[in-house]
């Protein structure tokens, strides 16, 4: 749905999907479609979102798991958390599978067909571009362009360094990414118009001098004088976040400060274990990267960029499966993170970040990744593409979404509205299942390449249940963990 505080409020229609009320001025309106899943889609959504308002554009935010039918956003979400935190094993499973076929199975592809209809719908007249954050939106945007059922150019923004073949579809215009690194990957897998456009972070990330430090570590009620090192796992605290902080704390190199957004199971275990600064949900993200002295992450997401806008050195260590992996060497290989393999170099490897010539050298490739201008950014990008348009070529254009008297906006003259696609009852058992591994996008955006029978034996096979935290479904709406 469109995020309220961030774009024009939007009634709901009767079927249930939302559509903003009237027109941008002049045509200046720009869609962004995300997903609640984790946090990172969603921050990298907020602040393209902030910064084309800024420039005078109105945006409409949509999460595309609210424009799935039948409650199945909320299975998606359920899905990819439980299989990441109980079988992690079978997401990587299923990630190398993908990866390796280039594409999803047909499972995940029905999935994303049922939102084709109520995606379209949603857009509001005069709707000039459409920004996907999260592939399996980029799926359904450019599936729509591409069979001419959407005029506005698409465009996606990859919020990795990595990118997952499921990253690139087919009729999407334009891809930004924020190095040479992802660039590189997107064209292998096939993607057109690459453009390196540099990261988006919130303008609160930014270097500090010696006494915003000591004031940030009063502040949090920290050390003054000893090297902090910073354990981050994403909004829902997943990974082997225990041991990492046992870890740090006992080869001596940094005293660890642990960051377990929602997962409160997460936080009360640490405290059990003696780790002595932790906590849950933060708001105040840029204050305790300024009070600390690295960031050890393990999935390599928007935290990572944040790391790098604040002038915080990056290390990746017991990185979790699929995108964490994948994200962790392509950081390496950008020369911005280092990525700690074996952890009988995390004592040293911390000690050179901290005290040695890697933190530096670390500091400014990350820093310099915000050297350009704004103009040069993704956000005046996007502008730039709205404004050209971007019509296919060999296809007369089809008109803008809500321009026609149909009841169906953007759909071609002439065409009677597609039946709304609803899931058979024997595929829903099989696209429920999928939901699970298709939501394995945090950072990547994963289809299942399993039956549904197959995948549901998988990972009934490898659940580990003794060491879950409990999830009561909480959607991050502020700033991420």
């Amino acid at each position: 749905m469109p995020h309220a505080g961030r774009t024009l409020p939007a009634p709901a229609l009767a079927d249930g999907v939302p559509r903003p009320r009237g027109e941008a001025a002049a045509g200046r309106r720009i869609a962004i479609v995300s997903a609640s899943v984790g946090a990172g889609h969603d921050g990298a959504a907020a602040e393209l979102a902030r910064r084309l308002t800024a420039d005078g554009f109105t945006v409409d935010r949509y999460d595309l798991l609210d424009l799935l039918p039948a409650g199945l956003g909320h299975a998606v979400q359920e899905g990819y958390h439980r299989m990441l935190v109980r079988a992690p094993w079978a997401y990587q499973r299923i990630y190398a599978g993908t990866e390796r076929a280039g594409g999803g199975g047909p499972a995940a592809r029905a999935l994303l067909r049922t939102a084709e209809d109520r995606v379209l719908r949603a857009l509001a007249p005069g709707t000039g571009a459409v920004v996907s954050t999260y592939p399996g939106a980029s799926r359904v945007l450019g599936d729509l362009r591409r069979s001419g059922r959407l005029a506005a150019p698409v465009l996606t923004y990859l919020t990795d360094f990595s990118v997952h073949p499921l990253w690139v579809a087919d009729g999407v215009d334009v891809h930004l990414a924020a190095h040479a690194v992802p660039a590189a990957q997107a064209r292998a897998a096939g993607a057109r118009d690459v453009r390196v456009r540099g990261p988006v972070t919130d303008p609160r990330f930014r270097p500090c001098d010696a006494a915003e430090r000591d004031r940030a570590r009063a502040r949090f009620g920290l050390p003054p004088r000893s090297p902090l090192a910073l354990l981050v796992a994403g909004s829902w605290g997943v990974g082997p976040v225990r041991k990492v902080a046992r870890e740090v704390r006992d080869c001596g190199a940094a005293v660890p400060v642990v960051v377990c957004g929602r997962n409160e199971a997460l936080a009360e275990r640490l405290r059990a274990d003696g780790i002595e600064h932790v906590y849950g949900w933060v708001d105040d993200m840029p204050g305790l990267m300024h009070a600390a002295d690295v960031l050890v992450q393990n999935a390599g997401g928007l935290t990572s960029l944040e790391a790098f806008a604040s002038g915080l050195p990056v290390a990746g260590y017991r990185c979790i499966p699929g995108h964490g992996l994948t994200n962790a060497a392509a950081l390496d290989e950008a020369g911005a993170a280092v990525w700690i393999r074996d952890p009988g170099d995390l004592k040293t490897v911390l000690r050179d970040l901290i005290e040695g010539p890697l933190g530096p050298r670390l500091r400014e490739t990350g820093l310099g990744l915000f050297a350009g201008t704004p103009d040069e950014g993704p956000a005046a990008e996007i502008g730039r593409v709205h404004r050209a348009g971007l019509p296919q070529p060999g296809r007369q254009p089809s008109p803008q979404p809500g321009r026609q008297p149909s009841p169906q906006p953007g759909r071609l003259p002439g065409r009677w509205p597609a039946a709304r696609r609803r899931p058979a009852p024997r595929l829903a058992a099989t696209v429920a299942v999928a939901c699970a591994a298709w939501a394995c996008a945090v950072g990547t955006g994963i289809a299942t390449t399993y039956d549904g029978l197959g995948l549901a034996h998988a990972i009934g096979h490898g659940l580990d249940l003794d060491d879950v935290a409990p999830h009561h479904g909480h959607r991050p709406e502020g700033h991420h963990s």
